[in-house]
């Protein structure tokens, strides 16, 4: 498979607490095949036919990422990591964090 990346990751839940990134297209696919059989539907479908468009033809990659996200909103599994994410801390001792 030829790694064709998006312009920015789009980051989905992936169970109660795992968030991953999908970075490319073959990582969308790969997301979308693995979609449980019986939460696909219409929108699943429309995201699973642009992103198998955008490998085999020259679709355009914005275009299948747009339909992935929209997937993602639909199911309510996208993520926003503009915020800090709670295990990503500074230090505020000037010991790297360690205690001594």
């Amino acid at each position: 498979m030829s790694t064709r990346t998006f312009d920015s990751p789009v980051f989905v839940k992936n169970g109660d607490r795992l968030v991953q990134e999908i970075a490319c297209l073959e990582d969308a696919l790969e997301f979308l095949y693995d979609w449980p059989r019986n939460r696909r539907g219409p929108i699943h479908a429309t995201a699973l036919r642009a992103c198998q468009k955008a490998f085999e033809t020259d679709y355009p990659l914005s275009a299948a990422r747009s339909a992935f996200v929209g997937f993602a909103k639909s199911c309510r599994i996208l993520e926003d990591i503009s915020t800090v994410m709670p295990w990503v801390h500074t230090a505020s001792s000037s010991s790297g964090g360690i205690r001594t």
